[in-house]
């Protein structure tokens, strides 16, 4: 684990989720470990077995997320792909998907779980902030429905993200980032424009 020091200035997507109030600089902990990932295959497993791998990875997090905030750490930034690992199609990595509201929504997963449907990834990293009174980062799977209304929509009814969520030392959702990588059976990319705590960020994604 490497534990650093930032100005309040020096910010990254996680860095800018963390209201710092009075304090000129805080400390944050980034971490990397060997993700346990999924058997290949191309088949989708059930929701119960995705979720069984994702708790195993969450374990190791957990350990890395209490020694950060013992060390004094004010945020932890956890891997790209270090809950359920990258060897997916679009079918195959659809169990591991949450849906994942907008922050605006005031929620706090660890005492309303089911608010927005069954979510225990969410749940398990909010109380992991919670509960060591830290700010968390990590990187878990959004899918969001639509249907033939939007001309974007892809066959199977529904858009998949790589999406990078920060809950806060209360265990409040306080932001999501759909990384600009929307993954749909089609591959025209083109360019789009989103909103994330009011800042627009133009980017590209395959569609």
């Amino acid at each position: 684990m490497i534990i650093s020091h930032f100005p309040k200035c020096v910010a990254v997507f996680a860095l800018l989720a963390l209201s710092v109030g009075a304090l000129d600089t805080f400390i944050a902990a980034v971490y990397e470990h060997a993700v346990i990932l999924p058997n290949r295959t191309e088949t989708p497993v059930s929701k119960e077995e995705a979720l069984l791998l994702m708790n195993k990875n969450i374990d190791v997090l957990e350990k890395a997320v209490k020694l950060a905030a013992k060390q004094g750490a004010h945020i932890i930034v956890t891997p790209e792909d270090g809950i359920y690992g990258w060897v997916f199609t679009r079918e195959s990595i659809y169990p591991y998907l949450e849906d994942i509201p907008d922050p605006g929504v005031n929620w706090i997963p660890c005492r309303d779980p089911w608010r927005f449907g069954n979510t225990p990834v969410q749940q398990r990293l909010s109380c992991l902030a919670k509960d060591n009174s830290i700010y968390v980062v990590a990187n878990i799977g959004d899918k969001k429905p639509c249907n033939a209304s939007d001309c974007q929509c892809p066959p199977d009814g529904r858009y998949q993200y790589n999406t990078d969520v920060v809950f806060d030392s209360q265990g409040k959702l306080v932001a999501r980032y759909h990384k600009g990588v929307e993954s749909t059976p089609q591959k025209q990319s083109r360019c789009i424009t989103m909103t994330w705590k009011q800042r627009v960020v133009s980017c590209c994604y395959q569609n």
